[in-house]
Parts: structure tokens; sequence; C-alpha cells
């Protein structure tokens, strides 16, 4: 794993444990996700695609503490300064 893969591994880490000992995840449509991500220079964003008969995508920031999830049934056009992990699942609990 190269040093930038591997910063990348240990920031997405930090925002899983940052949720865990939150517990918040704030839910917002894709256009506000994608307008919270255009306040920050350089977004670290996690990806993952889900869903059972229709493909949807599922993208996870943290901005000011708080952890932003959306789902879209097309992927988003992403900055192109974020820093994208992506991941095999998101799960969100409730």
């Amino acid at each position: 794993m190269s040093a930038g893969a591997s910063g990348a591994a240990a920031a997405a880490a930090a925002i899983v444990q940052a949720i865990k000992a939150s517990g918040a995840i704030v839910s917002v449509s894709p256009e506000d996700f994608l307008l919270i991500l255009q306040r920050q220079r350089e977004p670290l964003v996690i990806h993952a695609t889900g869903g059972f008969f229709t493909t949807n995508y599922q993208y996870l920031t943290s901005y000011k503490g708080l952890a932003f999830f959306t789902k879209a049934p097309v992927p988003l056009d992403l900055p192109s300064t974020s820093e994208v992990v992506v991941a095999k699942k998101i799960w969100i609990p409730g």
C-alpha cells in the first residue's frame, strides 16, 4: 500500500471511529452533500455502491465534526480535489 493510500485508509478509519464515538450521522440530499464538499479544500469522501433491485451510490464525509451521508441513484460529480476511498459497504444505523 502506498503512503497516500495508507494515509487515506487511516483517515477513513478516523471518520468511522468518530462516528462510533458521536453516533451522529446527518442524512442530506445529494445536492446538499455536494455543497458541503465545496466548502472544503480537499474533502475526504467514502464511497460505496449498494442496492438490491437497483444500484445506488452512497457517500460519506465529515465536516466540522459531523458525518454527512447521502445516497443517489446516479454517481455524483465530486469536486476534483476530493480524496475518495472506495468501501465495500457503508452501513448507517437506523
